[in-house]
């Protein structure tokens, strides 16, 4: 299983804050982005594996946590 979190606007957006996705066919973090939502991935989203940020272009395994954080902007 992959627990996945959503944080601020993106939570929002998907309309929940997490759930969990069998691991089964879901290798990248693109992957888990599709399985979990119907919307493609807002530029600049960071994302988070295991507390610790990673590339979108990640790879995912059974047991994992993935956190998807809206891009932020600010002075």
């Amino acid at each position: 299983m992959i627990s996945v979190k959503f944080f601020a606007s993106l939570r929002e957006r998907v309309g929940k804050a997490d759930m969990t996705l069998p691991a089964a066919g879901l290798a990248t973090i693109a992957d888990v982005w599709a399985a979990a939502t119907d919307f493609d991935m807002p530029a600049n989203t960071l994302v988070a594996v295991n507390h610790e940020y990673v590339a979108r272009d990640a790879t995912v395994r059974d047991g994992d946590e993935v956190a998807f954080f809206p891009p932020v902007t600010g002075g």
